[in-house]
């Protein structure tokens, strides 16, 4: 029961304990290959900066993610791409840059270990880790 919780979680975000109540938990997916953000995930994005807004202490590290295709190299650098769109979508929105770290994991932190579209749309993602 406790595995598959943590995989709802997962699957919407990371949580950290010490942050607050009211913490939006959803991740941006993306695209086979590209690092541009799809606009049906603006909604992740503005949740993301009212929560920063209301809260002008905290910080965000952004956290790039790939599919298990594509080299590590390669996959460290699109992860980082990834991250690097969102930090600029949460930046134009009014959220100082110095507030924001990106971290990329490339393909090393999967959150659906298949080997098919459907595991592999889940690990092309930013997390929000506050």
């Amino acid at each position: 029961m406790q595995a598959r919780a943590e995989a709802v979680q997962a699957r919407e975000g990371v949580v950290n304990d010490s942050v607050p109540m009211g913490m939006p938990v959803s991740s941006v997916y993306f695209d086979f290959d590209k690092s541009s953000i799809v606009p049906k995930f603006d909604d992740v994005i503005r949740s993301h900066v009212g929560y920063l807004r209301a809260n002008p202490d905290l910080k965000v590290e952004i956290q790039g993610n790939c599919d298990e295709r594509g080299s590590r190299e390669y996959n460290i650098g699109l992860g980082n791409s990834r991250a690097l769109s969102v930090k600029a979508a949460l930046e134009m929105s009014g959220i100082q840059g110095s507030r924001i770290t990106i971290t990329s994991f490339g393909s090393e932190k999967p959150l659906a270990l298949g080997h098919d579209e459907s595991s592999w749309q889940q690990n092309r993602r930013a997390d929000f880790v506050y």
